[in-house]
């Protein structure tokens, strides 16, 4: 886990992440997996391991999403609530990546815009 201030990163609600997704940002969903059974699937979204982070957006590693294709790539991540998003979201901005949100609400103002 990286030592320093991690950078704030910027907060949307689900309506302005829903259009940043449409426009074609990566949804990234950092639920744990009680978390994704108790409140349900996010389609369409990528489902992320908090704690391997170094792995999973490293681009020399192989273990990294392909679809974050470039540090410009647009990125919405989501949680359970912004305690769980804004630290990845944080943590991705310190890595380098410029065009990061989470999104308010997490994952139930997800599902409510579902409604």
């Amino acid at each position: 886990m990286m030592s320093e201030t991690l950078p704030e990163a910027p907060l949307v609600d689900a309506s302005q992440a829903r259009e940043r997704v449409a426009a074609g940002a990566v949804l990234l969903d950092t639920r744990s997996p009680g978390g994704r059974e108790k409140s349900g699937p996010i389609d369409g979204a990528i489902i992320v391991d908090r704690d391997n982070l170094d792995a999973e957006f490293d681009f020399d590693s192989p273990g990294r999403h392909p679809e974050v294709k470039a540090l410009d790539t647009p990125i919405v991540v989501i949680c359970g609530s912004i305690a769980g998003s804004g630290p990845v979201a944080a943590s991705l901005i310190a890595r380098g990546f410029t065009n990061v949100v989470h999104v308010e609400g997490g994952a139930p103002a997800w599902h409510e815009q579902d409604r």
